[in-house]
């Protein structure tokens, strides 16, 4: 395992604009507070989402799109850099109205309603490329 020990800056408690990219609202956020690395809960609703999995044995992402009204049961996720720019790695677990949920890295979504806590850190923290699981990881 690597590890660093960080040190927490500040934090947050937001509410995401109705109609925006749930994503790319953290990652404006983090940009605006100049914030270079950050841990963030969230929860709310959506009109429509892209849910991201990784098939590890073909080491790709699989999309899936819902073009409905989701619950937004539990969000976390951290801020990072990514190719020079703020990239907010996200997780969701989505509910439909008969309790049934979905759950994936969360690419986009439509904000209905929003809120999060971001907790940000005195550290700057940049992914690189792995090469036995081929994704962007932190570089600790």
């Amino acid at each position: 395992m690597d590890y660093r020990e960080v040190d927490t800056t500040s934090e947050y408690v937001c509410r995401l604009d109705h109609g925006a990219d749930w994503r790319g609202q953290i990652e404006e956020f983090a940009a605006a507070q100049d914030i270079d690395a950050a841990f963030f809960y969230g929860l709310g609703a959506v009109q429509d989402a892209e849910v991201l999995y990784y098939e590890q044995d073909r080491q790709e992402y699989d999309a899936i799109e819902f073009d409905e009204p989701l619950e937004v049961a539990a969000c976390v996720g951290n801020v990072s850099h990514l190719n020079d720019e703020r990239f907010a790695h996200t997780h969701a677990v989505l509910s439909r109205p008969d309790g049934t949920a979905l759950a994936g890295h969360l690419d986009r979504a439509t904000v209905f309603a929003g809120e999060l806590y971001v907790r940000a850190f005195d550290t700057h923290l940049e992914r690189e490329h792995d090469e036995p699981t081929d994704l962007d990881l932190w570089n600790l």
